[in-house]
């Protein structure tokens, strides 16, 4: 434990009181949660990985509160990242998981969930990370200040506090928007390139290359940086030009289960489709569970730190602005309503055992997860492991006790979204509170415009859920839902018992031998189990963060040239993401072909290189351009 937080003075002082929980704070930090919320959920359906709202959030309020309504008050600012944030992590636990709902509808299993349903889940989800995150502040905020980083709270904190740079960042972040709404209307919408590009190799069958030429995924591999978008296209590697033409060579003209036709006929795109998705399934889950393992020894001593910690604050009269929750006796009384509710509530399909079971592992994983991204961030918080694992359990317990079926199936679906929602909320409300922590925000009043930007969130995904699946469809190419459908796959097979056990343990092999090496499983395991066309356009991304970490100049002026470069592809990513939601729309309505020329003007394969290179090269400029004299006063 670290005593530089008796030492640490935040920025505003505990006994001074500046304007935060306001009207205009709340009014902007609602519309950044639902705009985020559905950009991530796109970003997630099509990409399998969300990115942290934070920092984008809090440029754009600067823009706003300081440059256009002309007021000067840093905890405002900081009270709409926090709600505005929450839209970001409500999406990430929303998509990775109640997709397979719609899925098993479009089947005919069952009828799609009702907007009601989505709502409550995510709602009592994100309340619940709230809820459990609350206890875990003086422990992991505060006393263990200046051993655990939080990243991405740390470089939010830093954003704020060089507020008088805000209206020049808040334009890179709405430049990057702009022009990959743009690159994405041109490409997706008009059509005049393919977003994709690949060649099956005929010398090597099973085998493809390729490459998606989108913007959120060169702003996904930049802010993710060149090891964790190496490791996802080694991942990618290792299926598309190992595993499978193995299966293509060895399998030739055999029909193997769970395929029903010979081998030979399927093409790439098949083969991985029937066979390599589950070895990926299985090493994504197995990377999620020895993540866990892990993290154990870490549970334990935040655990131990909590309870001291409450402890501590029970017998103490200390009523500093800067050290109020809120009240415990309320969080207990608002976690025993959403307990029975969860369990009584028609909406939530899960009996006594489920509702149980969402309050422990929900505790339990809401303090993984909150130590977790204190260690290694946010967008490395493997959110979607611990629903996998959660998963599982919950599926083999709920069997075992006679809920079997489709009402088995559909209970482990739900557990598994609240559990993931509750997770990822836990994630980002511990960065927050960091964030608020440096700044000397009020820390009530922070949980409490988190819970907000749940309300906010939560009443908005299942619009934007229904939108995307009625647009194109979950496990189509354009949003192929990829942790949904895994989990869908999993919980099928468990319940039936028809799950390929043989391919899933091939996978969990691979990251057990990927874990002795050192290597990080999940990113690994993710490559593996999405397209490697998908990986190779991340790779691009990454590839540019390695230049400008490489550059030979002045620490000072790397940092801010990795900044910039931050802010403008968190703006690629929400604008592809808005964009892909406009896209939705339109194909909803039937307009999709109104807009597509592709039949009279088309630049072809070639053309979709050269326009993305262009793309990068915009990034590039962006990460080397110079400061000008307005921004160096």
């Amino acid at each position: 434990m670290s005593d530089k937080h008796n030492d640490f003075k935040p920025y505003i002082p505990a006994d001074k009181v500046a304007p935060e929980f306001t009207v205009t704070s709340i009014l902007i930090g609602i519309i950044l949660a639902i705009v985020f919320g559905a950009a991530n959920a796109y970003l997630g359906l099509r990409v399998g990985m969300t990115i942290s709202a934070s920092i984008p959030a809090a440029v754009i309020s600067m823009g706003i509160i300081r440059v256009i309504l002309r007021r000067d008050s840093i905890l405002e600012n900081n009270l709409v990242q926090t709600i505005g944030s929450a839209g970001e992590s409500v999406a990430a636990g929303a998509i990775f998981t109640l997709p397979a709902l719609f899925l098993w509808a479009n089947e005919g299993i069952i009828s799609a969930p009702s907007i009601i349903t989505i709502f409550l889940i995510a709602l009592v989800g994100g309340i619940l990370g709230v809820i459990f995150m609350v206890p875990l502040r003086q422990a992991l905020i505060v006393e263990e200040h200046g051993v655990l980083p939080f990243p991405e709270g740390t470089a939010c904190a830093e954003v704020l506090l060089a507020g008088e740079e805000g209206g020049s960042k808040a334009s890179t972040v709405f430049a990057g928007l702009g022009i990959a709404a743009l690159y994405k209307f041109i490409a997706d919408g008009m059509k005049v390139f393919p977003s994709e590009i690949g060649y099956d190799i005929k010398g090597y069958a099973g085998s493809a290359i390729g490459i998606q030429v989108l913007p959120a995924l060169v702003g996904v591999g930049y802010i993710c940086g060149p090891k964790i978008s190496s490791y996802m296209l080694a991942g990618g590697t290792l299926s598309w030009f190992v595993i499978m033409p193995i299966i293509a060579l060895f399998g030739a003209d055999a029909t193997i289960f769970p395929g029903d036709v010979v081998i030979s006929s399927l093409a790439p795109s098949d083969l991985w489709g029937t066979y390599v998705k589950y070895i990926g399934a299985g090493a994504v889950a197995t990377g999620g569970i020895i993540s866990l393992i892990k993290s154990l020894p870490l549970i334990v001593k935040t655990f131990s730190q909590a309870m001291k910690s409450m402890g501590k604050k029970a017998t103490s009269q200390n009523t500093l602005r800067t050290e109020t929750d809120l009240p415990m006796p309320v969080l207990l009384i608002l976690l025993l309503i959403i307990a029975v509710a969860i369990w009584l509530l028609p909406m939530f399909p899960v009996n006594f055992l489920g509702a149980l079971i969402i309050v422990i592992f929900g505790f339990f994983f809401a303090t993984v997860s909150s130590r977790m991204v204190g260690l290694i961030g946010s967008s490395n918080n493997p959110v979607s492991g611990m629903a996998i694992a959660t998963l599982i359990i919950a599926t083999i317990l709920l069997k075992a006790t006679g809920t079997t079926g489709v009402d088995g199936m559909v209970g482990s679906i739900a557990i598994g979204a609240i559990i993931c929602v509750i997770a990822a909320i836990a994630g980002d409300c511990s960065q927050d509170l960091k964030t608020g922590f440096i700044l000397g925000a009020t820390p009530k009043k922070q949980q409490i415009g988190e819970i907000i930007g749940v309300i906010a969130s939560a009443a908005a995904i299942g619009y934007v859920l229904y939108l995307l699946n009625a647009a194109w469809g979950y496990g189509s190419a354009e949003i192929p839902a990829p942790q949904a459908t895994m989990m869908q796959m999993i919980v099928e097979g468990i319940m039936n018992a028809q799950l390929p056990w043989a391919l899933i343990f091939a996978g969990a092999g691979v990251a057990i031998v990927i874990e002795i090496l050192g290597v990080p499983v999940l990113p690994v395991a993710v490559g593996m189990y999405l397209p490697f066309s998908l990986s190779a356009g991340i790779m691009a991304g990454g590839l540019v963060r390695l230049a400008m970490d490489k550059r030979k100049v002045s620490e000072e002026e790397k940092k801010e040239s990795v900044e910039r470069g931050t802010l403008y592809t968190s703006g690629l990513i929400a604008g592809e993401g808005l964009m892909g939601v406009v896209l939705a729309v339109l194909a909803v309505v039937n307009k999709a072909e109104a807009i597509d020329v592709s039949k009279a003007f088309s630049i072809g394969q070639i053309g979709s290189l050269v326009v993305f290179a262009l793309l990068i090269v915009s990034l590039v400029m962006v990460c080397l351009k110079k400061k000008d004299k307005k921004e160096q006063a």
